[in-house]
């Protein structure tokens, strides 16, 4: 049912990467989360009425809070497509993630709420009266949050939206605590014992902490997280398929929301290439990522040594002192400049986050007693960093 929905409202539905239509997306599962809220609302406020039921009344407010939520992706996705100006250069894509922030919180709270409403049950027990059309109610709408779920996290995943997955875990929340409702009616009138407390404090403590991870997800890439390998690697591996370059390293990937990603790279090239050949290769890279990969990516030119023995043979001592002192070390940047008689190895190591101030301080001084041993003329220049990649 998904994908017949899918396709018959949204144009050009598999092109994700696509800006329009990835809005398309996030305003259509909007829609749908608020039309089948509304349905649960008045329907469970309906029934609520009719039967003098303060469970399912308080449920069907449940249904128009998360009507709410959906109001809220609503919002987060429309202001997020607006394009970029003077003002916010890189466009407005992380809004999506405030709403998801925003959601988690909601969550959270009907967890916290559910949590309160358990223990009260436990302290003092209030009597259970099965009611089978008031449990078909209830059994209905633990189908339609369901597919709601599943529907709102399948469209989540195909777009990369926080606030779409949010809003399809605040969906089996609610399939959880309304499954629990369920289960301690049945069990209450199957046994003759209430344990409808101690269930509900089980699942709004699963509730809470679903709120809690979402808020987890969800502040990550507010913070700046580590970029996801699957794209460092095309990254990389589109800059080096191009002749004229040797290798890259310092590659830093800025997320401004999901479709906008800005990247930074030094592509290495031989140092005796004609430096205009050179640049139109970088020319060449940077829009044929824009092209491929949509990304803005902004290429620095280092130029290396490719063909004095002497240069290459120091290097090749470095490469292997760190491959004995840590094989995860890595360096580039690697240049040799000789006064008097001494030899100056400059190069940037970089080192786990593991390695502490001391550590460093420590790696730079057995690094340097390594090569003076195999070289007592050479002296070592190192700037210690850390990789922006996993």
């Amino acid at each position: 049912m998904t994908d017949f929905l899918v396709k018959y409202f949204i144009k050009n539905y598999q092109d994700y990467e696509n800006p329009e239509v990835r809005t398309a997306y996030g305003i259509f599962a909007s829609m749908v989360g608020i039309l089948c809220n509304l349905i649960l609302f008045l329907v469970k406020i309906s029934a609520g009425i009719i039967l003098k039921s303060v469970s399912v009344t308080a449920d069907a407010f449940n249904n128009l809070s998360d009507a709410a939520s959906s109001i809220i992706s609503f919002i987060g996705v429309k202001m997020a497509s607006k394009p970029a100006d003077k003002d916010h250069p890189f466009g407005h894509g992380r809004i999506e993630y405030i709403a998801a922030l925003i959601v988690s919180f909601l969550v959270i709270e009907v967890g916290l709420s559910f949590l309160k409403s358990s223990f009260q049950k436990i302290k003092s027990p209030e009597e259970i009266a099965f009611n089978a059309f008031l449990t078909g109610i209830l059994a209905a709408s633990v189908c339609i949050k369901l597919w709601l779920g599943f529907f709102n996290r399948r469209l989540g995943n195909k777009i990369n939206s926080s606030v779409m997955k949010a809003t399809a875990a605040d969906a089996f929340g609610d399939v959880m605590t309304t499954t629990a409702t369920i289960a301690s009616i049945l069990f209450c009138y199957v046994s003759g014992y209430n344990i409808d407390g101690f269930v509900g404090l089980a699942v709004s403590l699963l509730v809470i902490w679903s709120g809690i991870n979402i808020a987890k997800d969800t502040l990550a890439p507010l913070i700046g997280e580590a970029v996801d390998p699957g794209l460092c690697h095309q990254i990389e591996e589109l800059v080096e398929s191009y002749n004229g370059i040797l290798g890259t390293h310092d590659l830093i990937v800025h997320s401004y929301g999901p479709s906008k990603i800005m990247a930074t790279i030094h592509a290495e090239v031989p140092n005796h290439a004609d430096i205009e050949e050179s640049h139109e290769i970088i020319d060449q890279i940077e829009r044929e990522a824009a092209r491929k990969l949509n990304i803005l990516l902004v290429i620095h030119m280092d130029p290396i040594e490719t063909e004095d023995a002497k240069v290459l043979q120091h290097k090749l001592l470095v490469k292997q002192i760190l491959e004995e002192t840590d094989p995860i070390l890595k360096f580039h940047d690697f240049r040799m400049i000789n006064k008097n008689s001494q030899t100056n190895l400059i190069f940037d190591l970089v080192v786990p986050y593991e390695y502490s101030k001391q550590q460093q301080t420590i790696l730079i001084k057995q690094i340097t007693e390594q090569i003076k041993k195999k070289d007592p003329t050479t002296d070592c220049n190192i700037t210690i960093e850390n990789s922006y990649t996993i």
